[in-house]
């Protein structure tokens, strides 16, 4: 456990005023996760358009622990960062002019640490513009809502973007396309194969050993192939003659080749990650006779417009129960305590297979 720092500093009033305090892990300083520390803060208030939510659940995803490193995408700022984008919790306090939501409401929250650095979620209570926070359906548990944000609007976007549409989903949005999800036992793989099989489409996808191919399989994977197994390109093949209609891409340069084998003329590859890598080698005559579309994807730098298509698609996936986690639907769940979000992100930047969590309002 991270020792309780203050951050006041100064001489005390003899009387001092007793202000609402809530505990929230932050960072001053880029580096490893031994830079969080948990300290206490003032409540925040909203104020106009904002909301205060009570955070019950934190997600962490691998731009969490990069941006604590210091990735270049999130500077730091003139005040201690609270880290983590996504989670979910209660509106606590709605500011003026808010009418989307009331107290009470149940909600999951999205990029909620992006330019807004003592906003993360990896505290108490945090306050957001409405425009980040999405209501979370009943019966839907926290935890699902903190799982969502960055890999479901990710997958999300990535399945929109293909030649020809669809620019939405729903139930058979999908219907006679097929998708081939690279990485499917990640928690955007996860994701994108839940969506996919929801909207009607055929979901391949790749995986690295048995144990993701079970996972993969029991997020909804119609077939499931390993690297390893033989020429995967003639396996991708063989259940998908004509190719595959859009490729979700967590290792674009490692796949690159792969990609434009299995890639039907007018696909789309939507590339949300390089595998840690930064340079990108495309072929170009096969990809020129393809017709092939890349489509890089950051929700950063989306738009408002992607975001709200996503977060109300995704609602309605969760209403009809698409979208579940835990191990028996092919995303294992680690759940850490708040005092303990270090190990959280070094658990994430090792590579651990599922979605952790942290619970930070129990």
């Amino acid at each position: 456990m991270y020792p309780i720092r203050t951050m006041l500093s100064g001489i005390r009033p003899s009387h001092p005023v007793v202000e609402p305090a809530m505990k929230a892990i932050v960072y001053t300083e880029h580096g490893g996760p031994e830079v969080l520390y948990l300290t206490e803060k003032k409540v925040p208030e909203p104020a106009q358009g904002e909301v205060r939510v009570r955070i019950a659940v934190s997600g962490v995803n691998p731009t969490d622990w990069k941006n604590r490193e210091g990735s270049g995408l999130t500077p730091l700022a003139g005040e201690p960062t609270v880290p983590n984008l996504d989670g979910a919790g209660t509106i606590d306090a709605v500011g003026a002019g808010v009418t989307e939501f009331a107290v009470g409401d149940r909600v999951w929250v999205l990029l909620a640490a992006h330019e807004l650095p003592g906003s993360g979620t990896a505290q108490e209570f945090t306050v957001l513009p409405v425009e980040r926070v999405v209501g979370l359906p009943e019966g839907v548990a926290f935890e699902v809502g903190a799982s969502l944000g960055v890999p479901a609007v990710t997958a999300h976007r990535a399945l929109t973007v293909g030649d020809g549409g669809p620019s939405r989903l729903a139930p058979q949005a999908l219907e006679g396309r097929t998708v081939l999800v690279s990485g499917g036992a990640g928690a955007v793989g996860h994701a994108a194969i839940q969506l996919a099989r929801w909207a009607g489409a055929t979901v391949i996808t790749t995986v690295s050993s048995d144990e993701k191919a079970e996972l993969a399989t029991a997020a909804g994977a119609h077939h499931v192939f390993r690297y390893t197994d033989g020429e995967v390109a003639d396996l991708i093949r063989q259940v998908a003659p004509e190719g595959a209609d859009i490729i979700v891409e967590v290792a674009a340069g490692v796949n690159a080749k792969l990609n434009a084998s299995v890639l039907r003329p007018n696909g789309t590859v939507a590339i949300y990650g390089n595998d840690r890598g930064n340079e990108l080698t495309l072929e170009f005559w096969r990809n020129l006779f393809l017709n092939s579309r890349v489509q890089f994807i950051l929700l950063y730098t989306v738009g408002a417009q992607a975001l709200r298509a996503a977060a109300e698609d995704i609602t309605l996936a969760l209403a009809d129960g698409a979208l579940p986690i835990g191990e028996e639907a092919g995303l294992p769940v680690h759940i850490f305590p708040l005092e303990e979000t270090a190990r959280a992100h070094g658990a994430v930047a090792g590579g651990v297979v599922g979605k952790v969590l942290i619970s930070v309002n129990p």
